[in-house]
């Protein structure tokens, strides 16, 4: 199993030799240098720690500085660990799209846009009031009432009701690599990931 840390770049399409227009993902993924290999003997689990992107040193505190000097890597933005890692690495190892071939499978996770605080129409899809009036004429949009009488007394858990939107891990599985650039780190893969142009994203062979 390989991985790599990457970021969102967008959305485009391209076509097949037969001609199907394919909505696709171009993603920035890696180098990602190996910062920590985690042992069960030392740590009682095994995982793999991986950095992406550039930060100037000014911004690094001093733990994160000497964790990354005694591993002899650049100073990395972010950091993310990875379980089941198959490929043996070590510590200054470097992860490239090299280790991905067009028709891979890949399971991608980021954190889907942020929405804000939403009303139940755009959060739940409910149809709101249409034409007719049924005492909310001036409130289409209202959820209507949200709990019984004088029995249970109370609102259930796991109501569907107003509330913050978007902004959670989003995990993707069975994404086909469609085309890779090594020279620009560069996946392209099949439909649409989580998350806006510039998201954080890790990426996973299956």
């Amino acid at each position: 199993m390989s991985v790599l840390l990457g970021r969102k770049i967008g959305m485009t399409s391209i076509f097949t030799e037969a001609g199907d227009y394919i909505p696709c993902t171009v993603i920035e993924a890696g180098p990602c240098p190996v910062v920590q290999v985690r042992t069960k003997e030392n740590d009682g689990y095994e995982s793999v720690q991986i950095g992406f992107g550039q930060i100037p040193a000014r911004k690094v505190n001093k733990p994160l500085a000497g964790h990354f000097a005694k591993a002899k890597v650049e100073f990395r933005r972010y950091l993310r660990e990875f379980r089941n890692v198959k490929k043996q690495v070590k510590v200054g190892d470097e992860l490239t799209v090299a280790d991905f071939t067009v028709g891979d499978k890949l399971k991608i996770s980021g954190e889907s846009k942020g929405r804000g605080f939403q009303g139940v129409v755009k959060r739940h899809h409910f149809g709101g009031i249409g034409m007719t009036t049924h005492g909310q004429s001036d409130r289409p949009r209202a959820p209507g009432s949200i709990g019984s009488s004088s029995f249970p007394s109370r609102v259930f858990k796991g109501m569907r009701m107003a509330g913050r939107m978007g902004g959670e891990r989003i995990t993707v599985r069975n994404l086909k690599v469609l085309r890779i650039v090594p020279e620009s780190n560069l996946l392209i893969v099949k439909g649409s990931i989580p998350g806006a142009p510039n998201t954080i994203v890790e990426i996973v062979k299956l």
